[in-house]
C-alpha cells in the first residue's frame, strides 16, 4: 500500500509541475508585451462647443437658474462651482 501512496504522490507532483510550467509559459512575463503601434494617421474631430476645449460653460437653461442661489450663479460664473456629492460621502442607502 505504501508503493501505490508513492506512485500517487509521484503523479501528484509531476502534474503540479507540468500545471505550473504551462501556466507560466502561457501567463509568464512573456506575454505581458506592449501593443504594436499602427502606422495608419487619424485625426481628431474639432471641438464643437466651449466645454470641449477646456473652456467652462456655465448651464444658463432658464428652468435650471430658477432653482440655484446667487452664490451658486457666481460660483458657476467665475468656474469655482463644485458638481455631485462632497467627497468621502455617499449617497443615502449605500452604507
Amino acid at each position: 500500500m505504501t508503493i501505490r501512496k508513492s506512485v500517487v504522490a509521484a503523479a501528484m507532483g509531476g502534474s503540479m509541475l507540468v500545471g505550473g510550467a504551462a501556466g507560466v509559459a502561457l501567463l509568464g512575463p512573456g506575454s505581458a508585451t506592449a501593443q504594436t503601434s499602427s502606422t495608419t494617421a487619424t485625426t481628431a474631430p474639432a471641438a464643437s462647443n466651449g466645454a470641449q476645449n477646456g473652456t467652462f460653460k456655465p448651464n444658463e437653461d432658464p428652468a435650471h437658474e430658477a432653482t440655484e442661489s446667487a452664490a451658486r450663479e457666481a460660483a458657476e460664473d467665475n468656474g469655482t462651482a463644485t458638481y455631485g456629492p462632497p467627497q468621502g460621502s455617499a449617497p443615502s442607502g449605500t452604507q
